[in-house]
């Protein structure tokens, strides 16, 4: 059975195809495809702010690498980043893409835990350059690469750095550029976007109805049948979910596990003269600018934005950070002065002083299981999240899975050519190896 529209799309209460709750990279993307590839469907995407990619999408560091020792995860993401590449290059839309690589700061103990790892990357065709500390230092000039003699660096238990390992097909996106790209290609394609409009919750209802009071019951055969939104109910034969770290807030009344806890983190904005040199770091890469660059120890990550100049600092998920769902999150701006500056200025000297010029927060969608996103259907419904911050990276790859659940395909053809089962990523079928890098 296939829905119609039974009002205009402007008015209260409305019958579509697919209804995408979530107008993120991953809600844009799934629309898209499914729009794509079933060209007489209407598909509506809805979300409760004012614009595409406004909630965390647009709060990302829209990093991109291909870093990843699972075979499935890795192909996820090189599908998408090809897609980006065939976006910016063939086609001339300007996403912002620039191949500044990934590096990896490490000292012994890192570099020990993640040597297998590494090596199973390279025995996969990742392309890795390895850079010790003597060429660190001539490529970095304002890097601290050992502490010979710092007793507070000692104490503070910072780890020399011993090798960088750069990833050379990484860089970044402009995460809003993105959005706003997918954005216009699904209404290219005839899909419609309704914005400022809250689901208040998933319409669960019996598959036959009674009309009788207290439905469903446990012993009714039930399925989502779409959304309950602040402006009007929205019915669909299909509901996708696709709003990263709110998603619990919707499938937790239905019982379905989203399998993530959100996890918020701070970037803060750098521009200053006496990072100029830090910034156009030459050596690297084609852009004469620092790669995307992971400390040792503190789990600090400092990205080079070459759209203004600037540089982006943020921290990675540690013990001691508390899962929390924020609806509005906000910068913590002690997160950097009275904690990560510390192990940042032992490392870079360059930054001591500088205030950040700029800041805010965003919240990640973790899942700690096996670090793979997921793509499940369940009745009336299919969630694609849990993306462990790599939503971006792999968005193209998940919206083209999604479609295909939505037609009812074994198999998906990724952008290159591969095909994958569509299964491997759900959750009653999972077939995928843990995520360890």
């Amino acid at each position: 059975m296939s829905f119609t529209r039974k009002v205009n799309v402007m008015e209260m209460d409305i019958d579509i195809d697919v209804l995408v709750v979530g107008a993120g990279v991953l809600g844009l993307s799934s629309a898209y495809h499914i729009k794509r590839q079933n060209p007489e469907k209407e598909v509506v995407v809805i979300d409760k702010l004012g614009g595409p990619g406004q909630g965390n999408t647009a709060k990302s560091a829209g990093g991109y690498r291909n870093l990843f020792t699972s075979g499935k995860n890795r192909l996820l993401a090189e599908s998408t980043v090809a897609w980006f590449r065939h976006l910016q290059e063939d086609l001339g839309r300007k996403i912002g893409m620039t191949q500044t690589g990934y590096l990896y700061l490490l000292g012994g103990k890192q570099l020990g835990k993640r040597e297998a790892a590494l090596e199973k990357m390279r025995d996969s065709g990742v392309e890795l350059r390895y850079h010790d500390a003597e060429e660190l230092k001539r490529l970095i000039p304002d890097l601290v690469p050992d502490f010979s003699g710092d007793e507070e660096a000692e104490m503070m238990g910072l780890d020399p750095i011993e090798v960088g390992v750069q990833g050379v097909s990484c860089g970044v996106v402009d995460a809003d550029a993105l959005a706003r790209r997918l954005e216009f290609e699904l209404i290219k394609v005839g899909g419609i976007l309704m914005y400022n409009r809250r689901v208040k919750s998933l319409i669960l209802k019996p598959r036959e109805e009674l009309g009788i009071p207290g439905e469903p019951f446990v012993w009714q055969d039930v399925a989502v049948v779409g959304a309950d939104t602040t402006r009007g109910e929205f019915k669909a034969e299909t509901t996708v979910v696709a709003t990263g770290a709110w998603s619990a807030g919707l499938l937790d009344p239905l019982g379905f596990d989203s399998i993530m806890r959100p996890k918020k983190r701070c970037i803060f904005v750098f521009k200053d003269p006496k990072l100029e040199r830090l910034y156009k770091t030459d050596g690297f890469n084609e852009q004469g600018v620092l790669p995307f660059t992971q400390l040792p120890s503190a789990g600090i990550y400092i990205k080079p934005d070459p759209s203004e100049g600037s540089l982006w600092v943020s921290v990675t998920e540690d013990l001691g950070r508390e899962y929390l769902l924020e609806d509005d999150p906000q910068a913590n701006e002690h997160v950097y002065s009275e904690n990560a500056y510390y192990a940042l200025v032992k490392y870079l000297p360059c930054f001591k002083d500088v205030r950040p010029v700029n800041m805010w927060a965003g919240q990640r969608a973790i899942n700690n299981f096996d670090k793979i996103p997921i793509v499940a259907p369940g009745p009336g419904f299919i969630y694609v999240g849990a993306a462990t911050g790599n939503g971006i990276m792999k968005c193209d790859a998940l919206g083209r899975l999604v479609a295909a659940q939505v037609s009812g395909e074994e198999y998906t053809e990724l952008y290159g050519g591969s095909r994958v089962k569509v299964s491997d990523f759900g959750l009653e079928e999972r077939n995928v190896e843990r995520e360890t890098f």
